[in-house]
């Protein structure tokens, strides 16, 4: 067979040593890998990359999360110190257009330091970049590493890039799934010999009644819980924009992303972006959990509605020209709308603040507070 990558060759020979991968593992090093995994030696975003996220469709985008953070710092109580900490920040642009669009709040704009967790040393210098000249911009390998203090988490399409284990329903039980080799030496998926002990226990009553063949898909709680603890204690909000389902089921959504089109995630590994839905359910119950509030989730399009992007394009329209117009209401329609290429009802937005905090705006049902189920 003809080898496709460089990190193809390295994954089969793990396998002819150690026996079928586990799914999430597979997922791992083609993201991770120190020296062949996508995210760690390139640049992915945009027109010549492999896709576009909201931050690039639109500078409203941005800038709305940049009032939706101001609001957060008027819900704590104005502190004299504020955090803006992005996970996976693509290229600087979200928070390059968050921060301009605080600079209308001095008192704010003056406390906030901003706080970047990327790993991706490409996308690092393209970050400097886009944010040079602003003071108090730290970089961070982790989230645990960033400095305490009340805080505003961005995580855009964050979670869906972090490894997920698929589980397979047999007659005897929930197999982890894996990938092998096949008589040709190619990728195939497969299962393990033995059933997960105890499994279904863990399982949402919905997944329990699964019949066989079906494909049930997790992932660790750690990030959410971490980011919840921090809410808890040190107050702020944090915001999570992803796509995914609202409530935990069935189904596979393990998929690859290259030149804007669907790939197999078997071919080309480290070539690839490879993700897969959010459980959007799992992420609130483990925020609860450790005693944080959760709100949502809801649309992305009904969010960036009620913050009021509709208002904001008609007036960035007013002052451009024909052809600018004509993008902004294009990036409303993606950034809104559903159907082929819109991300208003694919993509999810929840909430995650202290117990004292009763809404978060955007989020929160206007009236209550309490979650809103989504869509």
């Amino acid at each position: 067979m003809i080898e496709t990558s460089p990190l193809h060759t390295e994954i089969k020979r793990l396998i002819k040593a150690s026996g079928p991968m586990p799914v999430w593992r597979y997922m791992e090093l083609c993201l991770m890998h120190p020296e062949h995994g996508y995210y760690i030696s390139r640049d992915p975003l945009g027109r010549e990359g492999d896709f576009t996220t909201a931050p690039e469709v639109s500078q409203m985008f941005g800038e709305l999360l940049g009032l939706w953070a101001a609001s957060i710092w008027k819900a704590t109580g104005s502190p004299q110190q504020f955090r803006l900490i992005e996970l996976g920040p693509g290229r600087g642009t979200m928070m390059s257009d968050a921060l301009r669009a605080l600079r209308v709040l001095p008192p704010l704009y003056q406390t906030i330091s901003v706080h970047l967790v990327e790993v991706n040393p490409v996308l690092r210098e393209k970050q400097k970049a886009t944010l040079t000249g602003l003071r108090n911009v730290t970089w961070h390998d982790n989230f645990d590493d960033v400095p305490e203090g009340p805080s505003v988490i961005f995580a855009n399409e964050y979670f869906d890039v972090l490894p997920i284990h698929q589980m397979v329903r047999r007659e005897s039980g929930w197999h982890e799934r894996v990938i092998e080799l096949d008589e040709e030496e190619n990728f195939v998926y497969g299962t393990a010999a033995d059933p997960t002990p105890g499994f279904e226990l863990l399982l949402p009553p919905l997944v329990r009644a699964a019949p066989p063949g079906a494909i049930f898909e997790w992932r660790p709680n750690t990030e959410i819980m971490a980011i919840a603890r921090r809410i808890r204690d040190q107050h702020g909000a944090a915001v999570i924009i992803d796509y995914g389902h609202v409530r935990s089921d069935v189904g596979d959504t393990f998929q690859a992303i290259a030149r804007h089109s669907f790939a197999d995630p078997l071919k080309t590994p480290g070539l690839a972006d490879i993700t897969a839905h959010v459980d959007f359910d799992a992420l609130a119950r483990s925020a609860e959990a450790v005693g944080a509030r959760v709100h949502g989730p809801v649309t992305q399009g009904e969010f960036l509605q009620r913050l009021g992007i509709e208002t904001r394009a008609l007036t960035l329209m007013q002052k451009a020209a024909p052809d600018v117009s004509e993008d902004i209401a294009s990036g409303l329609k993606r950034l809104t709308g559903g159907g082929r290429g819109g991300m208003g009802s694919l993509f999810k937005v929840l909430g995650v603040s202290d117990q004292s905090t009763p809404a978060l705006a955007g989020i929160s049902d206007e009236h209550t507070g309490d979650k809103t189920g989504g869509a």
